[in-house]
């Protein structure tokens, strides 16, 4: 991990209710892809390429991946990651803490909204026109929950539910009055990816990919992305490291849709690995929430800047390119 971030770490965790940090910081089960999810990037390294002789672009192709209850990290929750995103795109979640319109005002870059598809549909258009009236550029659509994970941390500390006061607020009001829970659905199929495209001009991406016929699927439909992602070790502990799962679903879109990877990035050569393994942009969560927790707005931005300086050092380091012949396995 980059030391800043992991600086940010300790400070976050010094500060945190213990039940909150272990909820940010837990996964599923043992644990065993959680910790994947880092490793994998420590068993590659890079081929530099020399003498190349231009100018290094200044693109940052990073995104803010979309996590749950940013309040429980410091009061301004994701106002203050909206207003330190700038020009980052940041996925706000469903389960956020702060109304998605309230999201998108704070920003000033682009705002993704991400979706749970809900068994009842009409909730799920009322949140797709929530988004749609906020001014999100596009929805993010998470495709591998069926059911919550089992968070052994969370179940230990009985941490079931927000606190007073916090609540998932984008979930109120939608169909009559009240507040909603989040539900899950093995129902919900490639059927609702249609319905939802006939529902919305917004791109639509779908985020928890992990097998290249999902991904071969996921093009058939429609879908403007593909996010490769095993929901930071927190659904299923079986599966493997987002990293790894990458240059199968990206030789199976082909180039046809872009693919994002999210999981374990902890330093901007991390960001380059993926990268150089055929991601188009990366996604960027933990290390957020430890920011926002230690210095709330400027912690974010900090998180940012760290990591933005690190990868342009590492591509300038490259020769300015980053392809999947550069990617070889460490002995």
């Amino acid at each position: 991990m980059n030391p800043v971030l992991a600086e940010l770490h300790d400070k976050a965790r010094a500060v945190l209710d213990p039940v909150h940090y272990d909820f940010f910081a837990g996964g599923v089960g043992d644990e065993v892809v959680l910790a994947e999810n880092e490793a994998a990037f420590r068993r590659l390294a890079l081929l530099p390429r020399v003498l190349r002789g231009e100018e290094i672009s200044d693109d940052f192709p990073v995104m803010i991946s979309p996590t749950a209850f940013h309040r429980l990290a410091h009061p301004d929750g994701e106002l203050a990651t909206a207003r330190a995103a700038g020009s980052t795109t940041l996925v706000s979640s469903m389960a956020s803490t702060v109304p998605i319109a309230d999201v998108v005002a704070a920003a000033s870059g682009p705002v993704w909204f991400q979706l749970y598809v809900q068994p009842d549909m009409e909730v799920t258009e009322a949140l797709v026109r929530r988004a749609e009236r906020a001014g999100c550029a596009a929805l993010v659509v998470t495709v591998d929950s069926p059911v919550f994970g089992r968070h052994r941390r969370d179940l230990a500390h009985g941490f079931h539910d927000l606190p007073p006061g916090l609540a998932a607020e984008n979930m109120r009001d939608l169909v009559g009055p009240g507040l909603r829970n989040i539900a899950m659905s093995p129902a919900v199929s490639w059927k609702h990816i249609d319905r939802l495209r006939e529902m919305t001009t917004l791109p639509l991406w779908v985020k928890g990919v992990l097998h290249p016929q999902d991904a071969r699927l996921a093009v058939e439909h429609g879908v403007a992305g593909i996010v490769v992602s095993n929901h930071g070790g927190r659904q299923l502990d079986l599966v493997p490291a987002a990293l790894d799962a990458l240059p199968a679903v990206v030789d199976a879109v082909a180039g046809r849709v872009p693919v994002a990877l999210d999981g374990g990035v902890r330093s901007g050569g991390d960001i380059a690995l993926a990268l150089a393994s055929g991601a188009s942009v990366v996604g960027i969560g933990r290390p957020v929430l430890w920011g926002l927790a230690a210095d709330g707005e400027q912690g974010v931005r900090r998180v940012l800047d760290v990591l933005r300086d690190e990868f342009l050092h590492v591509l300038t380091l490259c020769g300015g390119e980053l392809s999947r012949d550069m990617v070889v396995a460490r002995c």
